[in-house]
């Protein structure tokens, strides 16, 4: 750019500018006034419009674009004010291009755009520029401020042509000194329109000596920056000469220095370890120390684990997550049968994962009886996850050191097993299992399970502190899986902060499709067996299931298969049969009698004998209630190993039943004139428990009232005094129980009715669920009218 020649005098008395010009869009540049600069033209449109002005008056309005990267601007997208130029040269260039030398003449406004035909056309104004006829002292100040400022922004590294700053050191015109400040700045389109569209010159000049302040600051810091910087590689240049000087020396006198080499190697790591700064400078901060020290002291070796243990976690390596759902979907489902609403949970997770990438990881907590996949689950977690996966088992842990770690202060000190199994996995977001929660211990050395609060609040994991690394490990983005028998015996600020998933116990028929998919495959392939040697019928594994194991899970089933296989091994070893097939009749050979037999059935209704439905670890069962009069007293008497809150039960059940005695039609002298006894049957075994209540009482009014029990209806419920039948658990494993004995109706609390969805609908064929709300409904469904039964099928 470079100042024209001409008096501004001159230019207005020798050039008229017409009232309609051609108009050329620019980009990325205000033209000002006085100011000659080259172009380069390739629109078509822009090239019509300086053809047109090279054959009249070379007189062409400089509009500036609003959008720079509009490529076919409307008129619309133009700005309204502009500099009127002269075209001084035209030279066609070989890509089609025009480039042009244009000086800025005046300043106008668009009166009125012209309709485009092949190029771009207004009416115009000339905007006058208003002048002083003298100066004022703060006139004079602000332009002598201008000057300095401009001046001091060339000292910090502005970039002003000296020819430039010649001309301005001359210039006392108020407006054309601002408009030559402003175009030789750098501006921003937006701000240098801004000073083009200010008309009077004191204001527009007052306007870009604040952005001269304002630049200052900014090239003020930006050679700071550039100072730190520069200052910051000119001292690790100078250590790093330094250090191959030494190095060098040291070779060349043959005394390479064992703690020297030591030292070189852990910084080395602690670089390739990309610790976060804090850490690093505690790194950094014992290698110094280490490094002052004879290398057989003590404190020596205690800093040189300290830093072994620093430089090998992973702070910075993870483990991409797999976010195919489809895949982790076919991947859950290979290991695990069943268990649909854990799955749903992680695939919800990974589905989470997908849409947003930084998130905290879950905190699941899986409660269950043993067997039933808990930890197995995890594993499968972590490979359809893709994650590395460490398990860790809290049962009887009682020191808080075992998860937090020891002090350095004590000999032998390590880090808690929290950062030991981070460190074993090798990546920093890992699938984390804690077994057996609900088993965690707590003595005079601490509370584990207080400590653990940390690790499993994602709020404060994120810095987790092991008293031995005394420096903070990010914890969020491992995924924490927690399990456990039982729920209750977890203290509650820790059950609060985990996510508790109940797993149920597995029915006949999930356990016979775990079997064939799972279990019987597994365990022909370790016993080298195949399903051509070894056959067993689906008939087989049921009985197998319901006679000779009882649990939840399935591992004693695993181990009665693996018994199986066992003895076909040795048959086929000693070489009496080589292709067996198990079917119900020939089982017992094999594994001999049954250890469990089914309860038996009913054969008719019976007085005093009312069927119960209960909830065990190993699944549902079916209790008979037992009760019977005899001249006396007036006394209970409760046998059969019952609990206090059944104990509770009958008391509340006797009670109810002596409350409505009329309209049962009791006499009420037959409470004070009669012993009454409750037995349940299977007396070796513990009974406790609230669902009991209306089976209790149905017993009772059984035989106080002469009335019969149903033998084709079981019933669960809890009873209150007033008579209301309260909801009870395990309604899935209790129908299951029922549907074994070949019993069809179940009486179940009314506010049960919504568990329903959540049993099978296998399970929930053929069955007739009766909801009762209070114990008249029960006894009108559960009592006939008969007479006594003689006893039970033997």
């Amino acid at each position: 750019m470079a100042e024209s020649d001409k008096s501004p005098e001159k230019n207005d008395k020798e050039v008229q500018i017409p009232d309609s010009l051609p108009i050329l869009p620019v980009r990325d540049i205000v033209v000002f006034p006085y100011m000659i600069i080259p172009l380069f033209v390739g629109r078509e449109i822009s090239i019509k419009a300086i053809e047109h002005a090279l054959a009249g008056d070379r007189m062409i309005l400089l509009l500036t674009q609003k959008d720079l990267s509009n490529e076919s601007p409307a008129v619309t997208d133009l700005y309204a004010t502009g500099t009127v130029g002269m075209i001084m040269r035209m030279l066609k260039l070989p890509d089609g291009r025009v480039k042009i030398l244009v000086q800025g003449l005046a300043k106008a406004r668009v009166k009125k755009f012209a309709p485009a035909e092949t190029f771009f056309s207004a009416t115009i104004e000339k905007i006058e520029e208003v002048k002083a006829d003298t100066l004022t002292i703060e006139d004079e100040a602000l332009i002598r401020t201008v000057k300095e400022q401009l001046d001091k922004a060339v000292s910090f590294g502005k970039t002003v042509l000296p020819d430039i700053m010649v001309v301005i050191e001359n210039l006392d015109d108020p407006g054309r000194l601002a408009d030559l400040v402003a175009s030789n700045l750098g501006l921003k389109s937006e701000q240098a329109q801004e000073i083009l569209e200010i008309t009077d010159p004191l204001l527009r000049l007052k306007r870009v000596s604040e952005i001269l302040s304002h630049e200052i600051e900014l090239l003020i810091v930006q050679q700071k920056i550039q100072s730190d910087a520069r200052g910051e590689i000119d001292k690790t240049q100078r250590e790093y000469f330094l250090r191959e000087q030494v190095k060098a020396i040291q070779k060349e006198l043959g005394d390479i220095d064992e703690r020297a080499e030591e030292a070189r190697e852990f910084r080395k790591k602690i670089e390739e370890a990309l610790m976060p700064e804090k850490v690093a400078k505690e790194a950094e901060k014992q290698l110094k120390r280490i490094e002052k020290m004879h290398p057989d002291s003590a404190e020596a070796a205690t800093i040189r684990t300290y830093l072994d243990w620093l430089v090998e976690l992973p702070w910075s390596k993870s483990t991409k997550d797999n976010l195919d759902i489809k895949i982790a979907k076919k991947v859950l489902n290979d290991d695990h049968y069943d268990l649909e609403k854990v799955k749903e949970r992680i695939l919800e997770y990974l589905s989470v994962r997908k849409l947003k990438d930084k998130m905290k990881g879950p905190i699941l907590c899986f409660i269950g009886p043993p067997g039933v996949g808990k930890t197995s689950l995890g594993r499968s977690i972590a490979r359809s996850l893709g994650r590395e996966f460490v398990r860790m088992s809290l049962g009887g842990v009682r020191d808080e050191a075992e998860i937090r770690g020891h002090r350095r202060t004590y000999v032998g000190a390590l880090p808690g097993r929290i950062v030991q199994g981070i460190k074993q996995a090798g990546t920093n977001n890992p699938v984390f299992m804690l077994d057996e929660i609900d088993k965690i211990g707590m003595d005079f050395r601490g509370d584990p399970s207080s400590a653990l609060l940390e690790v499993l609040d994602p709020e404060q994991n994120f810095a987790f502190a092991d008293h031995y690394l005394s420096v903070p490990f990010d914890l969020s983005n491992v995924m924490f899986i927690t399990t456990g028998n039982l729920a209750d015996p977890i203290p509650g600020p820790l059950r609060d902060r985990m996510e508790i998933i109940y797993l149920s116990g597995y029915t006949s028929e999930e356990k016979l499709g775990i079997a064939l998919k799972y279990l019987l495959p597994k365990q022909l392939e370790e016993h080298g067996l195949t399903k051509k040697i070894l056959e067993i019928t689906d008939a087989a594994l049921l009985l197998l299931i319901s006679q000779y194991t009882r649990e939840a899970g399935v591992r004693n089933l695993e181990r009665e298969i693996a018994n199986l296989c066992r003895k076909v091994a040795k048959r086929i070893a000693e070489g009496k049969q080589k292709i067996f097939k198990i079917d119900p009749a020939n089982l017992k050979s094999f594994l001999g009698v049954p250890k469990f037999l089914p309860e038996e059935e009913m054969l008719r209704d019976e007085i005093g004998v009312a069927t119960g439905l209960a909830w065990t670890e190993a699944g549902g069962d079916i209790i008979y209630v037992e009760a019977t009069t005899m001249m006396g007293k007036g006394s209970l008497t409760l046998t059969g190993q019952l609990g206090d809150v059944m104990k509770e039960s009958a008391q509340a059940a006797l009670s109810y039943i002596r409350s409505r005695s009329e309209s049962l039609g009791i006499k009420e002298d037959i409470f004070s004139k009669t012993d009454i006894h409750i037995h349940v049957p299977a007396g070796a075994t513990p009974k406790d428990g609230p669902s009991a209540g209306i089976t209790l009482a149905t017993a009772l009014a059984s035989v106080l009232t002469g009335r019969p029990v149903s033998k084709n209806i079981a019933m669960t419920g809890e009873l209150t005094l007033r008579g209301r039948v309260l909801p009870i658990g395990g309604l899935k494993e209790k129908t299951l129980a029922a549907k074994r004995m070949g019993i069809k109706k179940i009486i179940v609390p009314g506010r049960n009715k919504k568990d329903l969805e959540d049993i099978p609908k296998y399970i929930k064929k053929d069955m007739e669920f009766i909801f009762a709300n209070d114990m008249d409904q029960v006894l009108k469904v559960a009592l006939v009218t008969g007479k006594k039964s003689p006893g039970r099928k033997k």
